[in-house]
């Protein structure tokens, strides 16, 4: 659960950054947060799916920090990388 709530929370960060970073991606703060986190979310889980050391850490109730980084980096990845997805398409439309 901690694992969620990490790469919720580093995607919701990326994503505003990254709405932030460019005026081409940015959808308001509530749009940046709400794809950032939802990005964040997914890959965090990724990556976790590809990472097994980490998975495994985290179900044990032994989340060291290199796994606390590598979900912060994930999420956060994620979050910016989705929200720059979603604020090319939707400012194109525009």
């Amino acid at each position: 659960m901690e694992q969620i709530i990490i790469n919720l929370i580093a995607g919701a960060i990326g994503g505003n950054a990254a709405g932030k970073a460019s005026s081409g991606f940015d959808m308001g703060t509530l749009g940046n947060t709400i794809a950032g986190a939802i990005g964040g979310g997914v890959l965090g889980q990724i990556v976790s799916l590809l990472i097994p050391a980490i998975s495994a850490a985290a179900q044990a109730g032994n989340l060291s920090v290199g796994g606390v980084i590598s979900q912060l980096v994930a999420g956060g990845a994620g979050g910016a990388i989705l929200t720059a997805i979603i604020g090319a398409i939707k400012n194109k439309a525009a």
